[in-house]
């Protein structure tokens, strides 16, 4: 293994992140205060990578995979990793956080009516409004002999921080010493817009809140709840990055992306996997022997005209059913074999 790799693809924890030369020249942030480090991978990760029955270390990427993986860590560039459905681009991510100890992936997953904001912050001016309605009155229920309840007004800017949330997008770009990791899902589904609104916080690491500044001169300093569920403080209504994130945008290849958009990217291609990159996979979520028990499934899997498309959770829930059901006779096999081919059947035919 080169000794240049941070991340080694091998599917065990270790430090190599303590060991990421210092950013380019023109990628080094500033951002502060730091905030405390994530909590711990969660469950999600785990069942993607096999972590719960010991099996990540299956979780072989190719050596492109690693390399570019690494590029993206070194330059502090997004990594945007293309392919046909159920390739696993989205578990790249997860494999990273778990292998470099990067904490609890970050997910924002893309729909045709997500914007910039949805993934910055949230405002819930609403109900600051309501909660302040019912403190203005609080004295005439006092007067009745109600017990009041707390004063949002005497909080920093008014209490405003009780009300802004921080997204995904917004919570990765968070001063922190080490690089968050964060998934864009299927960045192909978004609306036309969203690809070029993320030039300047990709290439900032900052974004501004613009409620926050208009508070910056009485309340330079406010809590904000941020998408991890913690308390942080947003200096000047501004955020702005000191490690910047690991970040993922994955892509179906439905659409095409601004050249803007690929120059502030690097670019991985992860192709349909072969027979033994599905073997790799079905031992980390069986165990081991399972791609010899189950070849007969991997082959039926392969075995496809030109141009259809599988994904690889179609073979994990045959895998499963056989499996379960415990199908062991003659009478039984022929079940098996329609619903494996039922099962598995390509997402391009309709019929």
């Amino acid at each position: 293994m080169s000794d240049w790799l941070i991340y080694r693809g091998a599917g065990a924890p270790h430090d190599g992140i303590e060991h990421l030369p210092p950013p380019p020249p023109w990628r080094d942030f500033d951002g502060g205060p730091l905030v405390a480090p994530p909590a711990a991978l969660d469950p999600s990760s785990e069942r993607r990578l096999g972590v719960q029955h010991r099996e990540a270390s299956h979780h072989r990427p190719g050596e492109t995979e690693r390399e570019l993986v690494n590029a993206a860590l070194y330059l502090r560039r997004p990594l945007l990793v293309t392919g046909a459905p159920g390739s696993g681009k989205s578990t790249l991510a997860h494999s990273v956080a778990y292998e470099l100890g990067l904490g609890r992936v970050l997910g924002w997953p893309v729909v045709s009516r997500s914007t910039l904001r949805d993934g910055l912050y949230d405002y819930d001016a609403i109900g600051r409004l309501q909660d302040l309605q019912i403190a203005r009155a609080a004295p005439a229920a006092a007067e009745s002999g109600a017990a009041p309840g707390p004063d949002p007004t005497d909080e920093p800017g008014g209490g405003i921080g009780r009300y802004i949330r921080l997204g995904p997008l917004g919570t990765a770009l968070l001063p922190a010493a080490r690089p968050r990791v964060l998934l864009v899902d299927e960045l192909d589904k978004s609306d036309i817009d969203l690809p070029n609104d993320l030039l300047n916080v990709l290439e900032e690491g900052e974004f501004r809140i613009p409620e926050l500044e208009r508070l910056a001169g009485s309340a330079p300093e406010v809590e904000v709840l941020s998408d991890d569920g913690a308390r942080v403080t947003v200096r000047d209504g501004r955020v702005r990055c000191r490690a910047f994130p690991f970040i993922v945008l994955t892509s179906n290849g439905e659409r095409d992306f601004p050249a803007p958009l690929l120059r502030r990217c690097i670019h991985l291609h992860i192709p349909v996997p072969d027979k033994e990159r599905l073997a790799a996979m079905v031992r980390a979520h069986f165990g081991e022997g399972a791609a010899e028990r189950y070849a007969a499934v991997i082959d039926r899997f392969l075995d496809r005209e030109p141009g259809d498309v599988r994904a690889v959770d179609q073979l994990f829930n045959a895998i499963h059913l056989t499996q379960r059901a415990g199908w062991t006779d003659e009478d039984e096999e022929e079940t098996r074999r329609r619903l494996t081919a039922e099962l598995m059947r390509p997402l391009d035919r309709t019929r």
